[in-house]
């Protein structure tokens, strides 16, 4: 990762039930174990006002919805090159 990557998590309480309570966990692990700490903006919103789409997460400005763990290690996966 050359650049800063910027992660917000929905944490409304559909999402968060939905979900993002363990997307949550994985990214800051996924974050931890890759040494990332420097290079990665973490951040939660209340509500992205999709919550049927839900869990939502948007990473460098793209929205993500109906997001998993595997979904989202294949996305940083691919940020990080």
């Amino acid at each position: 990762m050359d650049k800063e990557v910027n992660i917000t998590v929905c944490l409304g309480s559909s999402c968060f039930a939905r979900g993002n309570e363990d997307n949550l966990n994985f990214i800051e692990q996924y974050i931890e174990e890759n040494n990332l700490n420097a290079k990665v903006d973490i951040a939660g919103s209340r509500c992205e006002g999709i919550c049927a789409q839900g869990p939502n997460v948007t990473i460098n400005g793209k929205l993500y919805s109906n997001i998993t763990r595997e979904k989202l290690k294949d996305i940083l996966d691919n940020i990080r090159g």
